[in-house]
């Protein structure tokens, strides 16, 4: 039995100027976006929502995707690949996916303590 849950939303920015990109999306949905650290990620305040959200510089075409959680990254992979959907690649912790109808998803292993975070679904 594990859990999952939506975690939050990352935008893929095919940039040489992060900064920037994380003040474009951060002025336009209203989050703070966090000092770039050197890493290709800038993080967007959307604690409100109870999201994580973050800018990304990929060197693919500029997309959104969304991240799903889980407490067992390897069993939700699974369970998606019965749904139709198929393992792209593995990297790191997390695997990314494809869903039937072509969107590029991840599934990334749960963080922090997890009875304070709303949304979680049981599967067997």
């Amino acid at each position: 039995m594990h859990k999952s849950r939506l975690t939050g939303f990352i935008i893929d920015c095919k940039t040489d100027d992060l900064a920037a990109a994380a003040r474009f999306w951060g002025d336009a949905l209203g989050m703070r976006a966090s000092e770039p650290d050197g890493t290709a990620y800038v993080g967007l305040d959307a604690s409100a929502h109870g999201l994580n959200v973050e800018v990304q510089r990929v060197d693919h075409e500029s997309r959104v995707h969304l991240d799903i959680e889980s407490t067992d990254v390897d069993a939700e992979a699974d369970r998606l690949e019965r749904l139709g959907a198929r393992r792209v690649g593995k990297i790191h912790t997390w695997w990314v996916m494809e869903a039937p109808t072509g969107q590029r998803f991840c599934v990334v292993r749960a963080k922090g303590d997890l009875e304070s975070k709303s949304g979680w679904t049981t599967w067997d």
